[in-house]
């Protein structure tokens, strides 16, 4: 009965019921002879007390002033940066997303690379027998699952690099 009456309670607290709402009831902290505390809604005479619940305070947040044609001011649409912050000039910029594309596009050869040379291994699922799997088949069954997740991972990665190369600037 008590865990129900705390669970009522912590589930109406968290659906957004009102403090006010919950303090009506009066809820008792009551010890047993073992000196196990359970809480309840109703008191019995004997080693029960009533519990002197404080209501909840809560401050909304202020209100911020609209924008006359609601977009954001000039300054509210950059970053605000501090003015120690180190700033690059163009070039070095340019230079620096330069060489980003570039090690991108390298990354993104190799594993290319690195996927067509697990594929062409991985033979549509029939990979060529090993020498120690001929007479295992426990472990050329492994070698399959591990070339599966290689390709899947490699595939992953290939994705992901070529998503990062068309969020760079042009």
């Amino acid at each position: 009965m008590a865990r129900k009456v705390l669970f009522l309670m912590s589930m109406l607290c968290t659906a957004g019921v009102p403090a006010s709402a919950l303090a009506q009831s009066d809820i008792f902290v009551c010890v047993d002879e073992q000196g196990r505390k359970t809480y309840q809604n109703v008191g019995a005479p004997k080693g029960c007390k009533k519990v002197d619940v404080q209501p909840i305070l809560t401050v909304p947040a202020p209100k911020l002033p609209a924008r006359p044609n609601g977009s954001p001011s000039a300054n509210e649409s950059r970053a605000v940066t501090p003015a120690s912050f180190p700033r690059v000039d163009g070039e070095t910029q340019r230079s620096r997303d330069n060489d980003r594309r570039r090690i991108l596009e390298e990354e993104l050869r190799v594993e290319q690379d690195k996927l067509t040379r697990l594929r062409a291994e991985y033979n549509n699922g029939e990979p060529e027998r090993r020498g120690d799997e001929t007479r295992n088949f426990a472990r050329y069954q492994e070698r399959v699952q591990r070339l599966q997740e290689e390709i899947q991972r490699s595939e992953n990665n290939v994705a992901s690099l070529q998503r990062e190369l068309a969020l760079l600037r042009q």
